[in-house]
């Protein structure tokens, strides 16, 4: 039988009503999966609480869920030691590492599963076995260029205190660059300071030029030569520095006090709105209004001080941080 005998009394197939009862199965775990995420009394947003295995609302606190299944470990362990003996699981995969952490590690302790130590010969063999592991992980001068550019990008991270998401993003932005045969012409310790410097600026943690150099390998002039080509390379989307990033960290290593922080991003503020931050460097404007904030605050700091932690000129801290105050009472007028 064909499908036009089987037309119902509305002129529709079984196919077609089977196509709408899919699309309406759809539509339910769509808004399924829209009740789940918000709450059903408040519509506030929905938390999950591991530790009693519910989800809860973060706005009124009604449990929507509980008794969640528990996705973690059926061991439990107290410490670091414990917890690493009973894991059957290898770290997670790295973008820092040039093989992404995938590759198998010979340990340098020279014992046995037991502890016990090994013989000479064994020490011998495993040592070769560590010479040929290390071998086989860079095969090609692909690898061992990008496994020289993740460690100095690694080095120059930890110099200047980055988090792991912004070597995360400097290892991402290399490989694009070598992916892309980029280096030819360039270091590598040059195109690796230029994608940690960029990965700093996009995760809103920056570090001036002068900081960067000081931990690189490279001179400040090839640093923005090939910070340039890079990002325009690459596409990237860089948004100037905040003036208002740096300010933590000043008030940080001068032990101003937190009124001292919160002056200096009002300060910075009214700079926006009277629109005298534009041309002018971001680091310079940072540590002009740490110190204005600090003689407002009646703490007792210094140009010079100031000047040391920033990196910057006594003269440009003299002039940015009176067009500060001379912008902040005009608001206020």
């Amino acid at each position: 039988m064909t499908e036009t005998h089987i037309r119902g009394y509305n002129g529709e197939t079984e196919r077609d009503r089977s196509t709408e009862s899919t699309e309406s199965t759809a539509e339910e775990a769509e808004s399924t999966e829209e009740r789940t995420t918000t709450c059903p009394e408040c519509e506030g947003n929905l938390i999950t609480d591991t530790e009693h295995g519910e989800t809860v609302c973060s706005e009124c606190g009604l449990v929507v869920e509980q008794d969640s299944v528990d996705r973690g470990p059926e061991w439990r362990a107290f410490d670091s030691s414990e917890r690493d003996s009973k894991s059957r699981v290898g770290a997670p995969t790295t973008n820092m590492m040039h093989d992404k952490g995938l590759s198998t590690n010979i340990g340098w302790q020279d014992k046995d599963a037991y502890g016990k130590s090994l013989s000479s010969r064994q020490r011998q063999r495993m040592q070769r076995l560590r010479t040929w592991n290390e071998r086989f992980r860079t095969r090609d001068s692909k690898e061992r260029n990008l496994k020289q550019a993740l460690g100095e990008i690694d080095r120059m991270a930890s110099a200047l205190g980055l988090p792991d998401n912004v070597r995360e993003t400097a290892s991402v932005i290399y490989r694009r660059a070598l992916s892309e045969n980029l280096l030819p012409g360039r270091s590598i310790e040059g195109v690796a300071t230029a994608a940690l410097y960029a990965a700093a600026r996009q995760a809103g943690n920056p570090r001036s030029l002068d900081e960067i150099s000081a931990v690189s390998r490279v001179d400040k002039m090839e640093l923005t030569r090939t910070y340039r080509y890079v990002i325009r390379e690459l596409k990237l989307e860089i948004q100037p520095a905040d003036p208002g990033s740096y300010v933590p960290r000043f008030v940080s290593r001068l032990g101003l006090s937190e009124e001292t922080q919160r002056v200096a991003r009002e300060l910075l503020d009214s700079a926006k709105r009277a629109g005298i931050t534009s041309g002018k460097s971001p680091v310079g404007l940072a540590a002009s209004a740490v110190y204005a904030a600090a003689l407002l605050s009646n703490e007792k700091v210094t140009q010079s001080q100031v000047s040391e932690v920033a990196d910057i000129s006594e003269v440009t801290i003299r002039n940015r941080y009176k067009e500060l105050l001379d912008a902040s009472e005009g608001l206020t007028a």
